[in-house]
């Protein structure tokens, strides 16, 4: 772990607001931001385009300046202070490497600009290339090197000074799906073994459930649900962060005095104020098929196999006869058997215990 780590609070946003323009024109895009993100922590920025993440990543690295609220940087008001004067560095989406200097000269870039002992930079750019695993490629230049090699040139450079909080805009967007994967892992293991306070910015939930500590969902400038992946996959805050992580069946209803009434599937275990409009959220890979001749009190159903998709190691299928249609997955085959149910079948849904989230309409 490294002697840069620290303990509490990396970065505290109090009443935090972004407006660009005035008047009958003005786009407010961040509104009333109110986070902590902890030292040594791997934090992610998670929503569509367009939703404030990075603005919000803009601010904490002072490329621009709020207009409202506050900045805290372990503790420090860095409000006015230029990028240069915080302990933070970014990693940009498109690596930014200066295409005429070598791997070695990329990752020494900053400390030369900061004026350090030649000595120190040697040393400091052999550690951070053995860091990111490029030895034996010190003397390359970006035209030299795969999408994967760049993007760890640029993690290499930008922790070289040594910044307490590391800024990363999208740093995986460019790279095909299979090294997306593998780069996960090795961003992951980078923060724990640095002990630095990632701040991610991503629009891809798999990247975010896979690497983070703790997630921000973010939509239309502010904050939907903040909390570990697990938190937020499980028991989403609103029917945006059920639908935008992992994807999720949003079914209408009406709470009953024996349930809550979806049209199509009769009365689903729920509770709530008795003629309260809801939406009830239920993950695909939380749902068994059965056939409708073994449909049981609580099963949704009846319903049909409109469709049958085959993704390898499992199945996708889409049912219809609720009013809207539903998703379910079933894995392919292993421990668990194999199931598997042709277009046009009769079949019931049962939800595994506890998978029926009760979402306000």
């Amino acid at each position: 772990m490294s002697d840069l780590q620290d303990h509490g609070d990396a970065c505290r946003l109090t009443g935090l607001g972004r407006v660009y323009g005035k008047g009958a024109s003005a786009h407010h895009a961040l509104d009333n931001i109110n986070l902590t993100i902890r030292a040594n922590e791997f934090f992610t920025l998670l929503g569509p385009s367009g939703c404030g993440k990075t603005t919000l990543l803009r601010l904490i690295g002072g490329f621009d300046q709020p207009t409202v609220g506050e900045i805290a940087i372990f503790g420090r008001n860095v409000a006015g202070l230029p990028p240069e004067d915080r302990p933070v560095n970014t990693v940009f989406q498109n690596y930014a490497l200066f295409p005429h200097l070598t791997v070695a000269e990329n990752v020494g870039f900053a400390l030369r600009m900061l004026g350090r002992p030649k000595a120190e930079i040697v040393a400091t750019v052999a550690r951070m290339v053995a860091l990111v695993r490029l030895e034996g490629m010190e003397h390359r230049r970006p035209d030299q090197l795969s999408g994967g090699q760049k993007q760890r040139v640029a993690l290499a450079r930008a922790l070289a000074p040594g910044p307490k909080i590391l800024l990363l805009d999208e740093p995986l967007s460019a790279l095909d799906a299979k090294l997306r994967q593998r780069m996960r892992s090795e961003l992951k293991a980078l923060q724990r073994e640095t002990g630095i306070t990632f701040v991610f910015v991503t629009h891809d939930q798999d990247e975010a459930l896979a690497m983070s500590d703790r997630i921000a969902v973010m939509q239309d400038g502010r904050v939907q649900q903040l909390g570990k992946p697990e938190e937020i996959y499980e028991a989403p805050a609103n029917r945006f962060v059920a639908d935008f992580i992992g994807g999720a069946n949003l079914i209408p209803a009406r709470i009953g005095a024996g349930g809550a009434m979806a049209e199509g599937l009769g009365v689903v275990p729920a509770t709530g104020a008795v003629g309260a409009e809801v939406t009830l959220a239920i993950r695909p890979e939380r749902l068994a098929i059965l056939a409708a001749g073994l449909q049981q009190p609580g099963d949704l159903g009846p319903l049909r196999v409109a469709e049958r998709i085959y993704m390898g190691n499992e199945l996708s299928f889409r049912l219809e006869g609720a009013t809207v249609p539903l998703h379910v997955t079933l894995p392919r085959g292993g421990l668990r058997g194999a199931q598997d149910f042709a277009p046009g079948e009769a079949v019931c849904l049962r939800a595994e215990p506890g998978a029926i989230r009760v979402l306000a309409s």
